[in-house]
């Protein structure tokens, strides 16, 4: 009975061996490569095979998704002599399982040795400026020669980077020297360029003070001209009109005294009266030491008053008033024509001048390009010169003035 019972064990375990060795499960993303009596018979993937036990077997399991491989630094040496250490990254992916596992032993050391030789290669014609402003170049011939290689491996490669490119430490401190210098130079120029650009904007500013400056003064010049010979013009008018106020009251006055002589009918020593009351006033002064009286002064009035006046009843001379012609003018007869003289308000024309003046000195100045049209003289503003004879405003020199004749 117990042997029964061990025999019925062993032949149970068998069993469940044959049934794990002639069913196996191959995940997706991988391929098994299946070996019959040591032959290859086939490649599955992503199922569950079944084989024949002790006839089949699984020789390898191939990855057939995309892998990144990071080689370690490898030296190399530019065409400058310079030695450099780099490190590449390999993105490859294995498409066909049957060479991968038949064609060569270890693709992944196969792809890393073919990598650095060709790296070498690839840098070894190169200087230590282009290696480093060529990266993009150095992948593309790496990816180019790797691919071509590793065809026949069952492998594509997708990608081949440069992880890092490091120089000697000396280079390296040479290199970190010559950037130093470099960015000194270029902080140097820009420094230059703006103190250039400062001093350009300045000088502009200063260009452009003056030219204001200068059109300011020449503005203020004009005004100043402008206002010394309206104030000239309006001295000149205020003088003639009072010079005529003047003479006109003087005549006014003569009229009045001569006036008021014929209404009182004066005599003869009234006159002489007169006379007599003036010489203290006649001989007064600094300089008057001796004063000669005529001594027939009083025979000359007598006659003059013989010549002028009449004898009265008593037999007094008496002045007789010639009586006034009625075509003599007046002396306020002439008042219209000279009334314009008198006028207070602002001539038009002169405030259209000066409005005009300050006008253009309010301008605003244009670009620094335009200086050279500034700088030329502008058209001087219109001032109203004297008026033609006979207008308002100031007569010229050829017209009559009706107070000459006073």
């Amino acid at each position: 009975m117990a042997a029964a019972l061990i025999v019925l064990i062993i032949v149970v375990v068998l069993v469940v061996v044959l049934i794990v060795q002639s069913v196996t499960l191959v995940p997706q993303a991988q391929a098994a490569v299946i070996e019959r009596l040591g032959r290859y018979s086939r490649t599955v993937s992503g199922q569950l095979t079944f084989l024949i036990p002790f006839v089949d077997r699984t020789r390898a399991r191939v990855d057939l998704r995309e892998r990144v491989v990071s080689f370690p630094p490898q030296p190399v040496i530019t065409e400058d002599n310079l030695t450099l250490s780099i490190d590449t990254v390999v993105y490859f992916q294995v498409t066909n399982p049957q060479a991968a596992v038949y064609e060569i032993n270890d693709y992944i050391e196969g792809v890393e040795q073919l990598a650095t030789t060709t790296l070498r290669n690839v840098v070894g014609g190169m200087t230590l400026e282009e290696t480093f402003t060529s990266r993009d170049s150095i992948n593309g011939q790496l990816r180019g020669v790797l691919d071509e290689a590793t065809g026949r491996w069952g492998l594509r490669v997708a990608r081949v980077e440069l992880k890092s490119i490091d120089p000697p430490p000396s280079i390296q401190e040479s290199m970190e020297k010559q950037m130093k210098a470099d960015r000194e130079k270029r902080a140097m120029i820009l420094t230059a360029e703006g103190q250039r650009e400062s001093s350009i904007k300045t000088a502009e500013g200063s260009k452009q003070s003056q030219i204001l400056a200068a059109e300011g003064a020449k503005q203020a010049a004009i005004l100043e001209a402008e206002a010394e010979r309206q104030s000239q013009i309006l001295y000149a008018e205020g003088e003639r009109a009072a010079a005529y106020l003047k003479a006109q009251g003087q005549a006014k006055a003569i009229e009045k005294r001569f006036a008021a002589i014929k209404r009182g009918r004066p005599t003869p020593e009234l006159l002489a009266f007169q006379y007599m009351e003036t010489l203290p006033e006649m001989a007064r002064g600094d300089a008057n030491k001796v004063w000669v009286v005529p001594s027939d002064y009083g025979a000359a009035l007598k006659g003059f008053a013989q010549q002028l006046g009449a004898p009265d009843t008593q037999g007094t001379f008496r002045f007789e008033p010639t009586e006034p012609e009625s075509d003599q003018p007046g002396v306020e007869e002439d008042w219209e024509d000279v009334a314009h003289w008198f006028e207070t308000a602002s001539d038009p024309a002169v405030a259209e001048a000066v409005a005009a003046a300050e006008a253009v000195a309010r301008t605003p100045v244009d670009p620094v390009e335009g200086a050279a049209a500034r700088i030329a003289p502008r058209s001087r503003p219109a001032v109203p010169g004297p008026p033609a004879t006979g207008e308002p405003g100031l007569p010229d020199e050829h017209h009559a003035d009706p107070g000459d004749g006073q």
